[in-house]
């Protein structure tokens, strides 16, 4: 493990005198530690606390028990990872704050432990968090997601791989939010986002297919023109959504595609968003 050092600057005779001085962070001695750590300067990691290799943590971070960090995973100033939940339901179990793989915590971003309910939160690899982020207790983020500055994430929320959360949005607890969506910043989102979809307006709508992002992730045309024909239906056709996803397995020909979005408006608990079109 790499330690960060700093200098202290002193001037008793208007002499500038400089001075190595280190061990100032905390790490406690039942952490465990990967190779290639580097640590800035005033951070605490406690005890029960797991860090993979090559990872960059900065000054004044706080990695409380039950955070497990993977490999490659940058933390910068301020961020807090695995402190307790804030819901008075919690009784002290033990749970998880898990970060994965190449992932970046940016400065305040603060990722809460699970609770009971479900024992951890997760945030997937590769994933992007910018500063002030709050991921609360038991939420579960996919992989290669963006969530972009101050976006308050309630309790229980999911969130899908792929999908950009534009910033200063607040995500109701227990919504779900699928992959490769578009969300507009400042968003107030009670509903769940089915997957593709660029959402935006108040109250919260879907406003079209997420098409530049589905070309910057690789689906191809062919692809595109599904998804579009199944959304056509459901959100353009007047249809209420139990007729709307009936016709859709009647009209529209079996895909991966079809089948997902079919499966996520099926099983949504709390009512995806209508259209704003």
């Amino acid at each position: 493990m790499e330690r960060y050092s700093a200098l202290r600057t002193t001037s008793p005779s208007n002499r500038r005198i400089t001075r190595p001085m280190s061990n100032l962070y905390y790490v406690h001695p039942d952490a465990k530690i990967g190779n290639n750590v580097k640590i800035g300067n005033f951070t605490n990691i406690y005890d029960n606390v797991e860090i993979g290799d090559n990872c960059e943590i900065h000054g004044n971070v706080t990695i409380f028990p039950g955070a497990r960090i993977g490999d490659g995973v940058k933390i910068f100033p301020g961020a807090v990872v695995g402190a307790i939940p804030q819901d008075l339901k919690f009784k002290g179990e033990e749970t998880l704050a898990i970060v994965g793989d190449g992932t970046t915590l940016r400065e305040c971003v603060t990722v809460n432990r699970g609770t009971a309910a479900k024992g951890r939160t997760a945030v997937g690899n590769n994933c992007l968090l910018m500063a002030y982020v709050h991921v609360a207790h038991d939420v579960i983020i996919g992989n290669h997601v963006i969530i972009s500055n101050a976006v308050q994430l309630g309790g229980e929320v999911v969130i899908d791989d792929c999908a950009v959360l534009g910033g200063g949005s607040l995500i109701h607890q227990f919504c779900h939010l699928g992959r490769n969506i578009m969300l507009q910043g400042g968003a107030l989102v009670n509903k769940d986002i089915p997957p593709f979809v660029k959402a935006a307006r108040e109250p919260i709508s879907y406003v079209g297919l997420n098409s530049i992002g589905l070309h910057r992730n690789g689906f191809s045309q062919e692809a595109i023109q599904q998804i579009s024909e199944v959304y056509r239906i459901l959100y353009l056709s007047d249809l209420n959504v139990t007729n709307a996803v009936k016709l859709i397995m009647e009209t529209v020909p079996q895909s991966c595609f079809r089948d997902e979005i079919v499966e996520f408006v099926s099983n949504s608990q709390r009512g995806v968003i209508r259209s704003a079109i």
